[in-house]
């Protein structure tokens, strides 16, 4: 206990006797032989001064420099910071002492008449570090100045009475995880409220409290590094470092602060993928789609993120071509999916090798390697009822347009791939053949033709043949069946428009006067050859003749340019040399003058006919007559005039006149139309009012009732259509969507019964019901009159006779109905009489 205190006592009083040493003396000017300081920071208060200095008077009597003060210093009494005197004062109290400034009177006190000066409250330097008073020596009596005021400052000295303070602290921090030793993590920083300058107050030592053996700091600069190599953060991911910062240059009775850093390692990727198992297991149905998921393999990874990350291949085994595997970036597995159809007849399991391998690698951590895996996978195939397969999987079958009926165009085969192997049946979609032109066994699926075919009309069919299990309808197979019609020659040759030749009266012998080409609704493999013809009758014709129009071909030596410009052009060239021409006839026809000088007056129209004959097996022909009018023409040929159309314009008359002459007789014709509308049309007479008329508002109804509550009318659409009433829906114009075989024994009604019919066999039916009331009965109808004013009109109802009726209410219904109470009454007057 002893040491234990004196140890204490020890550290309170070091820095006090270190600042005694050091503390420089208050200074001040006085007489050569009265010159006396008196320090602070003594522990005995009004102590002497260490040291006194005599300074050489100049002008006045006193000069001030500065004094000093501890801080944080309290005692039982104020505490004497200095004494102030001047050569003026003879001691005999008749000058006095003035104090002025900074703190002058509530921090810092002076006696006036010794000029002693006292703290007389506790200092502390963080808050002010140093006080500028003025100090004056004045008359005691008169408060006269003696000499100038002077300044001087009064410094708080520093003691160590502030800790080191971290104030960004809590601290974080990462730092890769393998790292090698001494790599820097971070730094800290502590501050000190005391004096850098005076003594060791603020010098700040770093040091690890807590974290050891993991991390270290530099004492001075407070830099945090690893302290072991390769920290592994699969091991442990977050460390807590306590760190202190302690003043007074790290020795005893130093203050100190500590703060905490919490270091986090960062992943690298220091780990190759897992499997979490070597062999895997899945099944698959044979029939499964394609690209469905058949099963997930998963490598682990202990890092994280993109170290983690790894992509999955399929390196080995005998499904490689059925199987594929893609990698799922979400959940870091493997999905295996069909890539092919499987065949349970064929193949019942495959293997397969599946690898997973990092898809970031670190070059630094190369050796701790491969950064991949493998696993065996097992599929097992299981066996599925399958749909037919046909043996091709589309089908292209030709026909000739002539065929027979019900003869074969061809045949398809399907099978069922299943073990059992059920029969097969075969049918047409119909949907594919609305009109049925082709049928199909159902056995062994050969398709025949059931319609007559036109190449011209359609060349290809396109159906759809369906096969079905007979075993089980569910499994049933699609495939698509083109039947091209092959052609015959069963067109015959025609010209290929109206043509219509003009002749000039003026023409020259062997002008042409028409070129005509023929066609041909056929198609022959070899393309169209046409032979043209006048009648045997015509061949000797006076006037007109017929050539065969060739086209010349030239052929020029191998490379040569015009080699290659008639091969563009389509042109057999392959037969030609260089300088041979050959002819070749374009199957058009050129229709030729014998002789010039037509006369119009004399003739003005020709027919030619002409035969067109095609290089069909066998070949077909046609005649076709060519109109040729003999026209005027001019010195150069242009033709002006034709009878044909003097004919039908006047002379002089262009076809723009003859359009607006016409127009101008449709206007009129359409105004006289409009006048005698109007002249027909008759205002009708003003109706005559008569006395007895009464004229309300009168109301027109479009159908007309059975009395005010009647506002249901009938349909007269339903007299109309008596084809609905029977029962027959109206006919579609366009082709069902099913087919169906007609229905024996029902006639469709004839479309045109009238209403009058229909009304007639309606009324033969209602009197000929035996379910029918006779017709004395009274019918009493549950709604009669009900609503109205005039009540039931009903006269099966009435217990009296025509005579007993009073009609006399009639002319309390208001003038509408006073007409009808007049003539009730006349009656009745009639039979009094």
């Amino acid at each position: 206990m002893p040491e234990r205190l004196a140890e204490m006592l020890l550290d309170l009083w070091t820095p006090l006797i270190i600042l005694w040493i050091t503390l420089p003396p208050c200074i001040y000017t006085a007489p050569m032989n009265q010159s006396q300081v008196v320090m602070s920071g003594s522990p005995l208060e009004l102590s002497r001064l260490s040291e006194q200095r005599i300074l050489n008077r100049s002008k006045r009597g006193w000069v001030w420099n500065q004094m000093f003060v501890l801080e944080e210093f309290s005692g039982p009494e104020p505490i004497l910071v200095g004494r102030l005197h001047t050569d003026l004062d003879p001691g005999s109290k008749k000058i006095k002492y003035i104090l002025s400034g900074d703190g002058a009177g509530t921090i810092f006190q002076i006696n006036d008449i010794t000029g002693d000066i006292h703290a007389i409250k506790r200092l502390d330097r963080e808050e002010k570090a140093e006080y500028t008073l003025t100090a004056q020596a004045v008359d005691w009596e008169t408060n006269k100045p003696l000499e100038p005021p002077s300044e001087f400052i009064i410094k708080v000295q520093d003691i160590n009475d502030n800790a080191p303070e971290f104030l960004n602290g809590p601290y974080h921090a990462t730092v890769p995880e393998m790292s090698i030793l001494g790599t820097s993590v971070t730094n800290v920083t502590a501050t000190d409220a005391d004096d850098p300058v005076y003594g060791n107050s603020a010098k700040l030592v770093y040091s690890i409290l807590e974290g050891q053996p993991y991390f270290s700091i530099e004492p001075e600069t407070a830099i945090i590094k690893t302290a072991l190599p390769n920290m592994d953060r699969e091991a442990k991911e977050e460390y807590l470092v306590v760190i202190q910062a302690k003043d007074m240059g790290g020795h005893s009775g130093g203050l100190s602060g500590t703060t905490t850093l919490t270091v986090t390692l960062t992943d690298v990727n220091d780990n190759p993928p897992k499997f979490a198992q070597s062999l895997y297991h899945f099944s698959v149905p044979e029939d499964v789609v394609l690209g469905t998921a058949i099963g997930r393999v998963k490598a682990n990874d202990q890092d994280i993120g993109e170290n983690a990350q790894s992509s999955y291949d399929i390196i080995d085994g005998d499904g490689t071509a059925l199987f594929e595997i893609t990698s799922d970036a979400q959940a870091q597995d493997g999905i295996i999916r069909l890539r092919k159809p499987l065949d349970f007849e064929t193949k019942k399991s495959y293997t397969l090798k599946v690898e997973a391998a990092n898809v970031h690698i670190d070059p630094r951590f190369s050796g701790r390697g491969p950064f991949k895996d493998t696993a065996t996978v097992k599929i097992v195939v299981e066996d599925a009822d399958e749909p037919p397969v046909f043996s091709s999987p589309t089908y292209l079958l030709e026909v000739h347009e002539n065929a027979a009926l019900n003869s074969v165009i061809g045949q398809v085969t399907a099978r069922d791939p299943d073990i059992t192997s059920s029969p097969i049946r075969f049918s047409i979609d119909r949907h594919t053949d609305l009109e049925r032109q082709f049928n199909i066994n159902a056995d062994d699926g050969k398709i025949t033709l059931a319609t007559p075919l036109d190449r011209e009309l359609s060349v290809w069919h396109n159906i759809t043949i369906i096969a079905t299990e007979i075993r089980n309808h569910s499994q049933i197979s699609r495939v698509p069946v083109a039947i091209k019609v092959l052609d015959v020659n069963d067109n015959a040759p025609e010209f290929a428009s109206e043509y219509e030749a003009f002749l000039c009266e003026n023409g020259k012998p062997g002008q042409v006067i028409q070129t005509v080409s023929a066609m041909d609704k056929d198609d022959p493999k070899n393309g169209h050859y046409f032979l043209y013809s006048l009648l045997p009758e015509m061949v000797n014709n006076p006037n007109f003749t017929i050539k065969k129009n060739e086209e010349q071909l030239i052929q020029k030596a191998k490379n040569h340019p015009l080699r290659e410009m008639c091969a563009e052009q389509g042109r057999q060239t392959h037969h030609l040399r260089r300088g041979k021409r050959k002819h070749r006839e374009d199957n058009s026809l050129s229709i030729l003058a014998k002789h010039n000088g037509f006369n119009r007056q004399k003739q003005e129209v020709y027919l030619l006919p002409i035969i067109i004959s095609d290089s069909g097996n066998p070949p077909l022909s046609s005649t076709s007559t060519l109109t040729i009018r003999v026209c005027g023409c001019s010195s150069d040929g242009v033709v002006q005039s034709c009878n044909v159309e003097a004919y039908v314009l006047p002379i002089g008359l262009s076809m723009g006149a003859l359009i607006a002459i016409l127009a101008c007789i449709i206007l009129l014709l359409v105004i006289v139309v409009l006048f005698v509308t109007l002249r027909r049309h008759k205002n009708e007479p003003l109706i005559i009012k008569d006395d007895e008329d009464v004229r309300e508002n009168i109301i027109r109804y479009d159908d007309e009732g059975g009395g005010e509550e009647d506002t249901e009318a009938f349909d007269i659409a339903t007299l109309q259509n008596p084809d609905g009433i029977n029962g027959f829906l109206p006919r579609k114009d366009i082709k069902p969507d099913l087919q169906f075989m007609p229905r024996q024994g029902l006639a469709p009604v004839p479309n045109g019964v009238d209403v009058d019919e229909f009304i007639n066999v309606r009324l033969h039916e209602a009197d000929n019901d035996p379910t029918a009331p006779p017709y004395d009965s009274i019918q009493i109808y549950g709604y009669e009159g009900r609503g109205s004013v005039a009540g039931s009109l009903s006269s099966l109802e009435s217990s009296t006779s025509d005579s007993d009726q009073n009609f006399d209410y009639l002319s309390d219904w208001g003038p509408r109905f006073k007409r009808l109470g007049e003539l009730y009454s006349v009656g009745e007057s009639d039979k009094e009489t």
